[in-house]
């Protein structure tokens, strides 16, 4: 038997896609394998968000190029969002042509083809569809890696145009699947024995907004409330522009839908939020954190934060600490800045790099004040835990999550692994809690 090796880089969406790319593999008879010398394809699913993701993607995709000289008869293939960009296909061909096929985002689909043709015809094939808002092809072969938890696509692409994101570029326009699709998919993945599933769309906020029969986010999250059984449901991305009161509202009265939302922010300065082009206030994202603090007391919302953009100065960083301060997010993502080509930001006047790099270990160092003193609210505590995982480095030992999105890690057996636990917390680190199961 043949065997393939998918390399992922990026975001939540980037791993379910690998996920359907590992589908197509097995369809082909291919098995999966960690080892390259071992592989006989090897796929690279890009990311293009941040220059460091591109970059890191490049140079081991440059790494093969000994690996392919001792195996002729092997594919490299390079998918996913670096892909997509202007030019980028040729130029991949151009930079590495060893490779043997590069699709975008938009014809994944055509895989499966792609592979074929260089197997039986050793075809160097470039295959960047053009079109920005390809049909949604529901039905997919999946070959999924999470268990317990699973992945679903509620929608895909965005709409937005933030001035230094490069995903709507690559992704293209918003496209939401119909209600009917996902729910028939949601069963299927509870009957498969997936106790946790999550929403995936570059804004879920903003779902059916494209449909013409009224279908919007929480009168979906509203239908997924009433499936009977016992289970949990995440979602993200969300924009705060687009979450509203009946989100939060849903959220509240089901025991199903997890005490947990993830908001960006991605700054606190109003000035900077409007050359970032997110059309919300510090104000109004305050607001819709009081909103879901009066419904959802215990929610855990975490966000992203953003230094270094272009204009930033002192006193638009401190407002971003301000927010930090006030809001006391369970976890947040924190980035630099990164120059996007093709985006508007990338025009604008740049942050001195090491100005960016001094304000984001002062943010880093703030948000994990803030978060150890959350975790330690956790101490004494009862919480229900999903059992995800061993832990490899410490016999005995299981890990899971809360429905506020906490890693709890506590003793336990394999054979918990995707069961719901309840688990006392003795002590808190960071922003991880350990405890002990209770017994009942």
């Amino acid at each position: 038997m043949q065997k393939y090796r998918i390399i992922t880089y990026g975001c939540q969406m980037n791993l379910h896609e690998s996920e359907k790319i590992a589908g197509i593999l097995e369809y082909l008879g291919y098995a999966q394998t960690e080892n390259t010398e071992e592989a006989d394809i090897v796929v690279f699913n890009t990311c293009c968000i941040r220059d460091n993701a591109e970059k890191h993607a490049l140079g081991n995709i440059g790494a093969l190029k000994k690996w392919k000289m001792r195996h002729p008869s092997a594919i490299i293939a390079v998918v996913g969002c670096m892909t997509q960009q202007d030019g980028a296909g040729n130029g991949l061909r151009e930079k590495f042509p060893f490779v043997d096929i590069v699709l975008g985002t938009n014809n994944l689909y055509r895989l499966e083809d792609a592979i074929r043709q260089a197997r039986e015809n050793r075809v160097k094939q470039v295959l960047i569809d053009p079109d920005p808002n390809p049909p949604i092809r529901e039905h997919e072969r999946v070959a999924r890696s999470k268990r317990p938890n699973a992945w679903l696509n509620i929608m895909y692409g965005c709409n937005n145009f933030c001035t230094y994101c490069i995903v709507p570029h690559v992704r293209g326009r918003e496209r939401s699947r119909k209600t009917a699709d996902i729910l028939q998919e949601f069963r299927t993945l509870l009957d498969q024995g997936y106790p946790e599933i999550t929403l995936l769309g570059q804004n879920v906020n903003s779902y059916g907004h494209d449909l013409d029969d009224g279908s919007n986010f929480a009168h979906l999250l509203e239908q997924i409330a009433r499936i009977p059984g016992k289970f949990r449901v995440r979602f993200m991305s969300s924009h705060p522009k687009d979450l509203n009161r009946d989100v939060i509202d849903i959220i509240a009265s089901s025991p199903n839908l997890c005490n947990s939302i993830h908001l960006p922010i991605q700054s606190g300065s109003n000035r900077i939020l409007e050359k970032m082009n997110r059309r919300y206030t510090r104000e109004a994202y305050l607001d819709i954190i009081d909103a879901i603090r009066a419904k959802i007391p215990d929610c855990g919302i975490t966000t992203d934060l953003m230094v270094g953009f272009p204009y930033e100065e002192e006193r638009d960083f401190e407002d971003t600490l301000d927010i930090v301060r006030r809001v006391g997010f369970s976890a947040a993502f924190t980035f630099i800045y990164s120059v996007r080509r093709g985006t508007p930001a990338a025009q604008m006047p740049q942050v001195d790099p090491q100005v960016a790099k001094d304000r984001i270990m002062r943010l880093i160092a703030e948000q994990n004040r803030m978060t150890k003193a959350a975790s330690k609210t956790y101490e004494g505590k009862t919480l229900e835990v999903l059992c995800e995982d061993i832990v490899p480095k410490r016999p005995g030992m299981v890990c899971g999550r809360s429905d506020t999105g906490r890693l709890v890690t506590f003793e336990g057996i394999p054979e918990w692994i995707g069961t719901f636990v309840p688990v006392t917390i003795q002590r808190s680190q960071s922003a991880s809690l350990f405890g002990i199961r209770k017994e009942n």
